[in-house]
């Protein structure tokens, strides 16, 4: 992070990115369900367990599921970043407190 931005632009900006990336993921993981019927249709004319079986060890299936993943991973660093600027603005109001202190004495 830049020093020169203040710790609330830096928080704001990350947040918004977080947001995205929670609202993505989100979507993935609620039209899962969706996805697999779907693609479990196109299978044609066959018991629901097997349609299932293939779309499950299909390629495409491992690409949504990755994808999926991958939005979840991407939210979750985003996340941790807002954590990271949260304990930095504490440590700065702890160090400031700290030297206001000193003064004192």
């Amino acid at each position: 992070m830049d020093d020169d931005i203040p710790l609330s632009e830096q928080y704001r900006v990350v947040a918004k990115s977080w947001v995205d990336a929670e609202a993505a993921a989100s979507l993935l993981e609620e039209t899962k369900s969706a996805v697999l019927a779907r693609m479990m249709l196109a299978q044609g004319d066959m018991p629901v367990s097997r349609a299932e079986m293939n779309v499950k060890a299909s390629d495409e299936w491992r690409e949504f599921i990755h994808r999926m993943v991958e939005a979840c991973e991407k939210a979750a660093f985003l996340k941790v970043k807002l954590e990271y600027i949260r304990m930095r603005h504490s440590e700065h109001q702890s160090h400031e407190a700290t030297k206001r202190a000193e003064m004192k004495l």
